[in-house]
């Protein structure tokens, strides 16, 4: 069963778990969970996603319950009139906030993105970063006697297919639990040290007006599982708190 944020007539918010895909995807072929269906099934009606998560990001996510608030709030992601704030675990210690201004090219994956163009020109990627807090760890996880890692919050302008994630690599500073995009000898050591194989990237805020009442809507969620023994261990919990 989904965590429900916010609900009324026309608009469901869920915290999505990490690992869980949106909906039906030829890229995990062999998934039979996800949050599209359990979400119908939990509310008994249809419903329809206006945006996505990445499958290991786990945070708030937004359904429409019929197919014209769905074109309204759809609409609204697409003119980037919607704030999304995102937390992650970073490796090092980033600088204290700046602006990745670094458009991306598109990636495909050659199994659901057959029929795309392959020429596409970079697409504009703008990202706001801010650094909440950072530890100098005890233990030889590389190269060095010890390790160094940030707590950032992340505040996407565009909305470009794994932005976040490619965009701290492009400042060297990739997000733990990223197996594309970061290192693996920091990936493993968290599973093992911290129980924590995931993806240490949340969606934990939104803020956007409903597409009927007009209401500005601002709605949060915990960084989750796996994520919170992380903040915890690095005594960031304070951070946390203060940094809404």
């Amino acid at each position: 069963m989904l965590d429900i944020i916010f609900q009324d007539s026309d608009v469901v918010v869920v915290d999505k778990p990490p690992g869980l895909l949106v909906h039906r995807s030829n890229i995990d072929r062999h998934e039979t969970r996800f949050a599209l269906q359990m979400l119908r099934d939990q509310l008994g009606q249809h419903v329809f996603p206006v945006h996505r998560l990445d499958k290991p990001t786990s945070g708030l996510l937004v359904f429409a319950l019929s197919s014209d608030v769905a074109r309204l709030l759809t609409q609204q992601f697409a003119n980037r009139e919607i704030a999304k704030r995102y937390l992650a675990v970073v490796r090092g210690h980033c600088p204290e906030a700046g602006e990745i201004d670094h458009a991306l090219k598109e990636k495909h994956d050659r199994i659901v993105d057959r029929q795309a163009r392959l020429d596409k020109a970079p697409q504009d990627a703008l990202t706001h970063y801010r650094k909440l807090a950072e530890v100098e760890w005890p233990e030889a996880v590389d190269r060095y006697p010890q390790a160094r890692y940030s707590l950032v919050e992340l505040r996407p302008r565009t909305g470009r297919k794994h932005q976040l994630r490619r965009h701290m690599k492009h400042i060297a500073h990739p997000i733990i639990g990223d197996a594309t995009h970061g290192k693996g000898v920091h990936n493993r050591y968290f599973a093992r040290r911290f129980d924590c194989a995931r993806l240490l990237l949340a969606c934990t805020g939104l803020e956007f007006e409903h597409p009927i009442t007009g209401k500005l809507l601002r709605l949060s969620a915990q960084p989750g599982f796996g994520f919170e023994r992380v903040i915890n261990a690095f005594a960031w919990q304070d951070a946390v708190d203060n940094s809404g």
